[in-house]
């Protein structure tokens, strides 16, 4: 079913001022059901340096790797409305870029302070360029941090597999804060707590300043998630290569790399 053009106009607009828009019930429930029994499955069946993060008990509350691990979530989001917006903002050459996971388990809560999202799974990250800094390795795979004109043609997709609410350590946002750039943004009262529920999902530019606070005591509750990132740029500066790039009209990608 296609998305209506003014509420695909808003959205935009929203996205384009604010940074960030909600989009209600993309999923249903037998969906997120099927999903988070095959997500819990994969990190509970692999090691720490494929991807899954573990604290000191054992306990999964994020993973990096999404892509090589999870294999829904190379095409999950190919459906409307979701790639109707992601065409809308990045153009028809749009492809998904990087997946993470995050989780609140109950009792097993976590902050994060106040970020962008500025750092890139890339190929090789000894490349020098002027469009690239902070090389480092996660989980096996070689990072940088993209330079402003990278960071500004991308939009993460946050699938909320459980409803996100006050007790179970929501999202705080810093509304226009991309507008900035780079530049870290001060919290003030226009600070905005993202309140979803099931099956939701946040579109987010990376350049929106962020945190993640604790869950409250005695929560019953999970906050799973799926980050999944994406690029209007098949082609990075330099001769950078993305880690992966699956394009969002197509099913196999321009070239993907595993690590």
């Amino acid at each position: 079913m296609s998305v209506e053009p003014e509420r695909l106009t808003n959205w935009r607009q929203q996205i384009l001022n604010e940074g960030f828009v909600v989009i209600s019930s993309v999923f249903s429930s037998n969906e997120l059901d099927e999903l988070t029994k095959r997500l819990d499955e994969v990190m509970s069946h692999h090691e720490a340096a494929e991807g899954p993060i573990r604290d000191r008990t054992g306990t999964v509350y994020a993973g990096r790797n999404l892509l090589s691990l999870f294999e829904p979530a190379r095409t999950l989001w190919r459906r409307p409305p979701l790639l109707e917006l992601l065409t809308e903002m990045l153009g028809s050459n749009v492809g998904l870029v990087r997946g993470l996971y995050f989780d609140k388990p109950p009792e097993r809560t976590w902050s994060l302070p106040w970020h962008k999202d500025m750092t890139l799974a890339v190929r090789d990250h000894s490349v020098v360029s002027p469009s690239f800094s902070k090389p480092t390795m996660k989980a096996g795979v070689p990072h940088v941090e993209g330079s402003l004109e990278v960071l500004e043609a991308m939009l993460t997709l946050r699938i909320h597999l459980d409803a996100m609410a006050l007790e179970n350590g929501p999202l705080q946002v810093l509304p226009r804060s991309h507008l900035t750039g780079k530049s870290p943004a001060s919290p003030d009262e226009s600070v905005q707590t993202i309140l979803t529920q099931r099956g939701d999902v946040l579109a987010i530019r990376p350049l929106v300043a962020h945190r993640s606070i604790s869950s409250l005591p005695g929560t019953t509750m999970h906050r799973r998630v799926l980050h999944l990132e994406f690029s209007g740029q098949p082609e990075l500066p330099d001769s950078v290569d993305w880690h992966d790039f699956i394009p969002a009209f197509g099913e196999t990608s321009r070239q993907t790399y595993s690590s």
